[in-house]
């Protein structure tokens, strides 16, 4: 359990896909240091980590001769897990807030809710 005053936490996770060892501070300045073979998904982890003020270290590896998939899933599984590890009791935080962001040729809207219910509302399409 993630104590209140150093809101972090270090998680470790092997399948017979993956092996992913991931650290996150909740309380950092943007470092980022990650390595998972797949390349947007390592830009999207920097992106988060800078624009959150955050530290994540994180090393994927994984069958991707196969496909990116077991990778992409079981690190936003390790980052889920570090996340409510890091945070605790949960005092002092806002427990959900929005976004609406226009970047480049994408209009992102996102609503995040920590309250332990999870949902999950997903419309893109992503060509291949």
């Amino acid at each position: 359990m993630a104590d209140s005053a150093i809101r972090s936490a270090s998680i470790d996770r092997q399948t017979k896909e993956t092996q992913i060892r991931l650290e996150l501070s909740l309380d950092g300045t943007g470092q980022c240091d990650v390595t998972t073979g797949v390349g947007f998904l390592d830009h999207m982890l920097d992106l988060l980590t800078r624009h959150s003020c955050t530290d994540l270290v994180c090393r994927a590896s994984g069958d991707l001769h196969v496909d990116q998939h077991h990778t992409v899933e079981d690190v936003g599984i390790c980052y889920g897990q570090a996340l409510r590890q890091a945070l605790g009791n949960k005092l002092g935080i806002r427990r959900y807030g929005h976004c609406v962001l226009p970047m480049e040729e994408s209009l992102v809207t996102t609503a995040i809710d920590l309250s332990g219910r999870c949902f999950l509302v997903f419309n893109a399409d992503f060509p291949s």
